[in-house]
This record gives C-alpha cells, sequence and structure tokens, in this order.
C-alpha cells in the first residue's frame, strides 16, 4: 500500500521531531535536577493560592504527614521569612537546638516550617521535610521586618490568620518563633484543661492569672470551637486596635467579656521552664526553652542565640552531679536589648 500524503509528510518531520526530543528531554531533567525549587514536590507547595480550596488541601496535607501520633493531631510551627532562614541565621540555631537538645530530636519529625516568602520556601525544601508556602498576594514578606514596622504588623496578622486556619482543619499546634531554644520536651509542663497555653514575657506565679504578660511567640492551642472562635474574634479586633500587633491585642482581648463568654480557658507558662531574656528561667535543669525575646534586631539575636546554645553544652558537658548541684548562670542577654539599633 502506497504511503498517504500525511504519512509522507510524518515521515519527513520525524528526524526533526526526535533531534527536539533528545535536547529538550535532557536539559529539562539536568535543570530539575540542580534546582530544588522546581521539583514538582516544591511547585505543589509553591503558591498555593489559586483557589481557597487549593490552599486548604495543601495545607491538609503538609500538616497530616507531620502531625503527632495523638488525638489532638498537634503539630509543631514555625514561621520564617529568608531573612530568618538564610545559612547561618536564626533558623539554623533553631534547628541545632532541637538536635541537641534532651529528648528533642524526635520533634523535629513533627515540625512544620511555614516560609512567608519563596527564598524562604526554597531554603526550608533543602533543609527540611515538612515546609509550606504562605505568600500573600502584594505583600513582599522576604525581607527582615523591623519591629512594629507596617510589615510587621502586617506578617503578624497574617499569622494569626493562618493558625486559625489550622485550628479549623482539626490540627492543634504548638506554635515556636525561630528564635527560640529548645532544650527539653514542654509538653509534659502543659496543663490538661487549657485550651491556649502561652509564654510569658512576665510571668506572675499563678497559671491563671490574667495580669500575666503574654508572649504569643511561644504557646498551645487546642483545636475546638472555642478557640477556633476566639481567633476569628482575635482576628477581627485588629481593626478596633490599628497599630497594635497580635500580641498586644491578645493582652488587650485575653479577659474581656466575648473571651469570658466563649469559655476559653487559657493558661500562662511558668518562666522558670518557659523563659526568654525578659525573664529568663534560671534552672538549668527546669528549664524547656528560652526566647530572644526583649531584643530588637535580627544580628543581636544571632549572636545571643549562639551564646545560648553554649552555654547548654557546658551544661550537658558536666557530670550528672555537678548538673544537680552547680548553680549555673545564663551569659545572656548579652548584645540583646530593647535599644533601638544605629
Amino acid at each position: 500500500m502506497q504511503p498517504t500524503g500525511d504519512s509522507k509528510e510524518l515521515h519527513r518531520l520525524l528526524p526533526v521531531i526526535l533531534l527536539l526530543a533528545a535536547v529538550t528531554i535532557p536539559c529539562t531533567l539536568f535543570y530539575l535536577s540542580v534546582s530544588p525549587s522546581t521539583t514538582f514536590k516544591s511547585l505543589a507547595g509553591l503558591f498555593p493560592t489559586t483557589t481557597q480550596t487549593t490552599w486548604k488541601e495543601e495545607l491538609r496535607r503538609v500538616m497530616s504527614a507531620a502531625a503527632m501520633g495523638d488525638k489532638k493531631k498537634t503539630v509543631i510551627i514555625t514561621m520564617v521569612n529568608s531573612a530568618w532562614v538564610s545559612p547561618g541565621s536564626v533558623m539554623d540555631l533553631f534547628m541545632e537546638s532541637l538536635k541537641i537538645g534532651n529528648g528533642t530530636r524526635g520533634f523535629l519529625d513533627h515540625l512544620v516550617v511555614v516560609a512567608m516568602d519563596e527564598k524562604g520556601y526554597v531554603r526550608c525544601m533543602g533543609m527540611h521535610d515538612h515546609c509550606f508556602a504562605l505568600t500573600t498576594e502584594g505583600v513582599d514578606f522576604s525581607e527582615q521586618k523591623n519591629y512594629m514596622t507596617a510589615d510587621y504588623l502586617k506578617l503578624t496578622w497574617r499569622r494569626i490568620e493562618f493558625l486559625g486556619t489550622v485550628l479549623e482543619l482539626g490540627f492543634s499546634y504548638i506554635l515556636t518563633d525561630a528564635d527560640i531554644i529548645w532544650f527539653r520536651n514542654p509538653l509534659v509542663h502543659f496543663y490538661s484543661d487549657g485550651d491556649i497555653q502561652i509564654s510569658c514575657d512576665n510571668f506572675m506565679g499563678n497559671s491563671e492569672d490574667m495580669n500575666n504578660i503574654a508572649n504569643t511567640g511561644f504557646h498551645y492551642a487546642k483545636s475546638n470551637n472555642r478557640t477556633i472562635n476566639f481567633y476569628k474574634y482575635w482576628y477581627s479586633s485588629r481593626v478596633n486596635h490599628p497599630g497594635y500587633h497580635d500580641q498586644d491585642v491578645f493582652n488587650f482581648i485575653k479577659n474581656d467579656s466575648y473571651t469570658r463568654e466563649l469559655g476559653l480557658k487559657i493558661k500562662f507558662l511558668d518562666t522558670i521552664n518557659f523563659g526568654g531574656f525578659c525573664q529568663p528561667s534560671e534552672d538549668f535543669n527546669k528549664v524547656c526553652t528560652m526566647h530572644a525575646n526583649c531584643c530588637v534586631g535580627l544580628s543581636r539575636k544571632i549572636h545571643d542565640l549562639g551564646l545560648m546554645l553554649d552555654d547548654w553544652r557546658k551544661f550537658m558537658r558536666m557530670s550528672p552531679e555537678k548538673r544537680r548541684t552547680r548553680r549555673i548562670s545564663w551569659s545572656v542577654p548579652n548584645k540583646c536589648s530593647l535599644d533601638p539599633i544605629d
């Protein structure tokens, strides 16, 4: 049978098609192999903003992969941008603390790093298993945001909006700022009856005292109707308190009439176990976390967080007897302060 005109044309073009395939496929595979930001795994989570459904499905997938085996489906969340997650920055120190802490390495399996910009997400994908890209249209969260600037406030409120979504999806969470060093398992010091359990800049000695000054950088929230409704109220309250960040507004509304009507149980965490530069833990044998709070400036934080890790390493090198009996003091805060940066 004689070939048709279409068959002749295809036969004539076949060498060209094969040549293009021979060039294109290897180049594509090479590009994917050297560029982690373009792997299918990365692209699945990068800018998941096409629809609200797609965004939530991706979030649910990442959270499910990281969740602990408890009924509350607890995850650990830290939120960063490229300034905080770049090599040698805060994120490296945070991750190092989980690796060398007393019984904390396993928490890495349950940590979700939420990146606020593309560079931060790509860096996360190269160093950790559970990453999520949380982008905000029209806002660039890639650079360091100085305390209380307009972009800093946008970032803090984007965080509260996001955490409310996590609760709505049925996941409880521990939020930890990346400038918090973990030394021990904090879960053993959580209260069984607390809906929200939150660290303090200043702890007054009673876990239910509403005069405690809360620090939202480290807190635990159970997923239930009370917390879900509170987070909606918390986020909406920014309108009534313009110019304030999420932590200020939490302290404004933590004991108001609506919060009481919700029946929300708030517990404040003792700084003996959950300390910070505002009020350091004084007992190396009890401290679980230490926060570089009361500190303005990323470079100051990095310096003092490094010193704090060194303090911990020295403590752990001591004999059990010396750890029990010798009184040890932190070498921080050293450079950290609330003074403006020159």
